[in-house]
């Protein structure tokens, strides 16, 4: 029985295959070049729309804003001792525990300082690294316990400490640009006081080149056995830019106490 059905199961696959073969048509398909239907209109090039993070750029970068300068303390960095080895010194607990300075109740950091560090970014494509922005009293402290840092303008929000990434020993043209910025921008336009850079010449800049200022900023340039502190102890120079004057409120920028340790908020 089970040959039977086997057989009888083969023979009727054969004659299915033999019916298919018998009947089944081959031709070439063809379309006439006007023949559609329906009518493609030509391409349209589309340019897509910048992720959130792709919005707010200098150069290949993301644009610096003042959340770059905040306090770059914490109460994980070991106590230290001071030149008085009977004195230590802590760390602030960092930019968790306090704000930066405040001007009409809202942080603040000196827009100029923000606007030289994205200019050098747009025209080097390369990276702005802040070593120090605004530091709260205990970390200028805990930074560097000499006399002349203890009125520092990083404690109120006008100076910044930085180098450029790929261009650690080319400061000289971090410098250049600088410069050019005043130069380039309309806004100090026929403002030779703006425009024009002098030599710091008095003995008391702590570096051995000698910084350059005009009325609104003031430029050292620290080499690589210069100027280091905790803020700074990586081995490139850098560049330190200090506010000399206020655009918006037209009056010089001077350090004080109250400015220094009053004026932010703590947690």
């Amino acid at each position: 029985m089970l040959l039977i059905l086997l057989s009888s199961c083969s023979s009727s696959s054969e004659t299915d295959d033999a019916n298919k073969q018998r009947y089944q048509k081959g031709e070439y398909i063809y379309r006439k070049h006007d023949e559609f239907l329906f009518e493609v209109g030509g391409q349209v090039a589309f340019t897509p729309k910048p992720y959130p993070w792709e919005e707010n750029r200098s150069g290949n970068h993301i644009k610096i804003t003042k959340e770059f300068f905040r306090c770059k303390g914490s109460s994980l960095n070991p106590i230290k001792n001071g030149p008085d080895k009977n004195v230590t010194f802590s760390d602030c607990g960092g930019a968790e525990k306090h704000s930066l300075p405040l001007r009409e109740n809202k942080e603040f950091i000196y827009p100029i300082l923000i606007d030289l560090l994205n200019y050098i970014q747009s025209k080097t494509n390369k990276k702005v690294v802040i070593t120090s922005g605004h530091r709260c009293p205990d970390h200028n402290l805990y930074v560097d316990q000499s006399k002349s840092n203890q009125y520092s303008k990083h404690m109120i929000g006008a100076e910044a400490s930085f180098y450029v990434q790929g261009l650690e020993d080319r400061p000289d043209i971090i410098v250049k640009l600088i410069m050019d910025y005043y130069k380039q921008n309309a806004k100090y336009e026929n403002k030779k006081e703006y425009i024009n850079f002098e030599r710091y010449s008095k003995g008391d800049a702590d570096v051995s080149t000698q910084p350059w200022y005009n009325k609104e900023i003031f430029v050292k340039l620290f080499h690589k056995k210069e100027g280091r502190n905790f803020d700074n102890r990586h081995p490139y120079p850098y560049i330190s830019v200090q506010v000399r004057y206020d655009w918006d409120l037209k009056e010089k920028v001077i350090y004080t106490w109250d400015k220094a340790t009053h004026n932010f908020l703590r947690n």
